[in-house]
């Protein structure tokens, strides 16, 4: 019994907080140390991180290891607070300022979650595409390229740039679309996006191919993080309109 409450003491602690990220930030100085110089780090820009790890030796990969730990740690140390916070404060009339921190809480335990969905199941590739042609993807569907359009402007720079897409499964096309700089096109989970073209008479374009099952849950993060910001800081205001 005695142990559980202290564990529950240490995870309900900020000072635990307070060490936890000083630990995460100097594993990760040392990470901005060792990856500069080791090559075997670029391939985290194109496959899963729990896939790197597995590949990888020991000796690269202990402060990522140890960061993992961390963050989970810091992970129930939020929980735990939150929880704790939540029931202590339950009768409270500030309700708006009892919810504000918890909601910024939730909004970091949903990045956190977005980011180990990515580390499983993630996925990215650049491909260059004529125009015409045909590019199956990891999802059974096979995007065509209608068209490839750039803008070019009077002293030959390119100023815009698009391609028209249709996908087809099993023969069939099942729907199309146009992609641009920052506004790509979804099917079946994945995301294509087009980078730069290369105008002639058969134009080339340079698309990468894309999977973040962490994206939604990231979004979700973002927003509630914002929410009990923004709660936070006219409730801020407001208490000092009220006194003066």
């Amino acid at each position: 019994m005695k142990i559980l409450k202290a564990l529950a003491g240490i995870f309900l602690s900020l000072r635990t907080a307070v060490w936890l990220s000083t630990v995460l930030i100097i594993l990760l100085l040392a990470g901005g140390f060792l990856m500069p110089a080791h090559e075997e780090f670029q391939a985290l820009q194109t496959i899963p991180l729990f896939q790197w790890l597995s590949e990888t030796g020991l000796g690269l990969t202990w402060w990522l290891l140890a960061a993992i730990v961390v963050i989970s740690l810091l992970a129930a140390n939020t929980l735990a607070c939150s929880a704790e916070s939540l029931l202590r404060k339950k009768r409270s009339r500030g309700w708006l300022l009892t919810i504000s921190p918890q909601l910024m809480h939730t909004g970091f335990l949903f990045i956190l979650l977005a980011h180990l969905l990515s580390s499983y199941d993630s996925f990215q590739g650049m491909v260059m595409v004529n125009e015409g042609a045909w590019l199956p993807l990891p999802n059974g569907i096979t995007a065509s390229f209608d068209s490839i359009h750039a803008d070019v402007g009077p002293t030959g720079e390119i100023r815009d740039w698009s391609a028209s897409l249709s996908y087809y499964q099993n023969e069939q096309r099942i729907s199309g679309g146009t992609i641009r700089p920052n506004a790509p096109s979804f099917i079946g989970g994945l995301g294509l996006y087009i980078k730069t073209v290369r105008p002639g008479s058969r134009p080339t374009a340079l698309v990468q191919v894309s999977r973040d099952a962490g994206a939604p849950y990231a979004l979700a993060g973002g927003i509630l993080f914002l929410a009990g910001m923004t709660i936070l800081l006219l409730l801020k205001v407001r208490r000092e309109s009220d006194q003066d």
